[in-house]
């Protein structure tokens, strides 16, 4: 493991660490009033479930890093299919929790087969395509992962997770973006990109009234929510609203958020941004999202350099992954889109969103692990 560890991107471990440890403590401040008041609970419940699935996560990290990523062409596949079966069992005996039927429950916990339905298709992607491109398919073959795709959408769709759905579809489509295709092959992909949004739109605004329950159409007014204050989505953003005017420059202090006193019914998930603001103040708030930035040029960087078409293809989905939740997170919480309930990467409560997090940061780590190795071995060769 030491060798192991020289080989990694230190940055990137180091700011993986920096914000599962501030997410635990921020978790924490945020959740202890409403574990008691609304859940009827310790204070600690939901700051030791999370302890739990992090370390879980930071195990399944250390065994990733040492697994090449040669062995997932194989296990690629069958993952897609287990993460199929499991959203399938959600949509017939799936836990309903805060409207939305996501969870499977197994007793001590719960799990969310939506997040490992994100992770699978990264590296399914990756795995396909490397093969197909090496392989030279007709272009036609390169849509059968829209089939496996296509079926995730529809469980996940049905749960009712429109987030979930988004996030899906964007990971697959900017992750088509981003493989070489030929110039000829990329413009028919545009060609047929465009039509297909085309499709979906005039869907959606001439059946929108069965695609979208009564729940999700509020969300989508979302302008002016201190307007709307007595509605779910207005009552919530504006409430995030307040607890950033709270906060200030300098924050009122780490447990000293008044917000959390169940203003924010979600305020250690999806609103966990505005209560760090309000606890630790607009710096804070400013620095974090420098972080994330930062974590997220590390890994394209990695993505860069990588060796393996596979390879490139799992870190730029990976870097597609926490983009699209980091946008539709702040974009989210501002108002600046409808409100879908994704959480916050490495901050907010959530055990298997983090889990398939900090796995697949891991991922992107044993790939700089295999670049490093390879880079070492040319330079040997030239001796």
């Amino acid at each position: 493991m030491q060798k192991l560890f020289r080989k990694i991107d230190k940055p990137l471990f180091f700011m993986t660490l920096l914000y599962t440890i501030l997410g635990l403590i921020m978790v924490l401040s945020a959740s202890n009033v409403s574990a008691v008041l609304r859940y009827d609970v310790t204070p600690y419940y939901f700051f030791i479930r999370q302890l739990i699935f992090i370390t879980i996560a930071y195990i399944a990290g250390f065994i990733v890093l040492k697994i090449h990523t040669k062995y997932y062409k194989r296990l690629s596949f069958l993952y897609m299919i287990f993460v199929i079966i499991l959203l399938g069992l959600v949509y017939l005996f799936g836990k309903i929790a805060g409207g939305a039927q996501s969870w499977l429950n197994f007793g001590f916990f719960n799990i969310q087969p939506t997040e490992f339905a994100k992770t699978a298709i990264i590296i399914y992607m990756g795995c396909f395509y490397e093969k197909s491109l090496k392989k030279q398919k007709k272009f036609s073959y390169n849509f059968i992962p829209l089939i496996f795709i296509s079926i995730m959408a529809f469980f996940i769709y049905k749960q009712p997770d429109l987030g979930g759905v988004i996030i899906i579809l964007g990971i697959s489509f900017l992750i088509f973006l981003s493989i070489p295709f030929s110039k000829k092959n990329k413009i028919k992909l545009l060609k047929l990109s465009a039509v297909a949004i085309a499709i979906a739109a005039v869907i959606i605004l001439a059946m929108g009234n069965r695609i979208f329950n009564s729940s999700q159409k509020q969300r989508l007014n979302f302008f002016s929510p201190c307007s709307r204050y007595m509605e779910d989505s207005g009552y919530q953003v504006c409430n995030g609203f307040i607890a950033f005017h709270n906060g200030g420059i300098f924050g009122v202090g780490l447990g000293n958020s008044t917000q959390k006193y169940l203003y924010l019914p979600e305020a250690h998930t999806d609103f966990i941004f505005p209560i760090i603001v309000e606890e630790l103040g607009l710096i804070t708030g400013i620095a974090i999202i420098i972080g994330y930035i930062y974590i997220l040029s590390r890994i394209l960087k990695i993505a860069k350099k990588a060796d393996a078409l596979r390879n490139q293809i799992i870190c730029y989905g990976t870097f597609i992954y926490l983009l699209l939740h980091l946008l539709i997170n702040f974009l989210g919480i501002l108002a600046l889109i409808p409100l879908t309930g994704v959480p916050l990467p490495l901050l907010s409560y959530g055990g298997s969103f983090n889990l398939n997090v900090i796995v697949m940061l891991f991922l992107v780590q044993r790939i700089n692990i295999e670049t490093e190795e390879n880079e070492q071995k040319r330079r040997l060769n030239n001796l």
